[in-house]
């Protein structure tokens, strides 16, 4: 009997925030998916789930190249699904861990297409997103009343974060560490600097909180940083 796939969500950082879902999965899974990128070892969402795996457990870890248009040359991808159907055409049940929830800016996503399309079992489990944690963190409400909240990628352009910021009333900013600066100043240009704030590694134990965004707009930011913003301070 070939064996379930899971894809976990496993919050932003904190253990605790974990669901009491991702660790019943947790503890019946013969496999841990630890996804990471080439240029780094390791894998932040295994260090937050570590507390719940069963010593047992057998981790691996794999690759996936974060590139632009990486559906051009689908090579390791297409291992690493191999590598997994062949897990569970063994019986064993397989979990994917991912940071945040698994539907929300995940490779856990083109990994669940792939194995979509094959003969598998697939549970998917949510998790808590990083602005979702900042928001209780730092007791910031993200909206209320007829407010429009809109999440953007600051890697879409600009000129397109530009649009969308302008017919917000709060917005997310994830994946700043690129282009940080233009951020900032777009910020400031829509009247939003003095009501924002970004939080690198939400959840973890070096958690960074910066209220002087422009105080920082000449210095690199972490990969896992986020902005919360709004048009009026409260």
């Amino acid at each position: 009997m070939a064996g379930t796939f899971y894809g976990i969500g496993v919050g932003p950082g904190d253990p605790e925030l974990l669901t009491m879902k991702a660790v019943k999965a947790l503890q019946k899974v013969d496999i841990i998916i630890a996804p990471r990128t080439e240029k780094k070892d390791g894998s932040v969402a295994l260090d937050i789930a570590r507390p719940y795996l069963k010593e047992t457990v057998r981790i691996v870890y794999q690759v996936f190249p974060m590139v632009k248009e990486f559906e051009k040359d689908t090579v390791a991808w297409e291992e690493n699904k191999k590598e997994i159907l062949g897990f569970l055409n063994e019986g064993k049940n397989v979990a994917f861990l991912t940071l945040g929830d698994a539907m929300f800016y995940s490779t856990y996503i083109y990994v669940f297409r792939r194995l979509r399309q094959e003969n598998v079992t697939i549970e998917t489990i949510p998790g808590i997103p990083a602005f979702i944690a900042m928001g209780s963190h730092l007791g910031w409400p993200l909206v209320e009343g007829n407010d429009v909240l809109s999440v953007i990628p600051a890697t879409a352009g600009v000129e397109k974060v530009r649009q969308v910021m302008e017919v917000s009333d709060n917005v997310v900013l994830m994946k700043v560490y690129k282009n940080f600066p233009e951020i900032a100043g777009l910020l400031e240009e829509k009247g939003m600097l003095d009501a924002s704030v970004m939080v690198s590694r939400c959840g973890l134990p070096d958690e960074e909180r910066i209220d002087d965004i422009a105080a920082r707009k000449a210095q690199p930011v972490n990969y896992l940083s986020t902005i919360l913003a709004r048009r009026r301070a409260q």
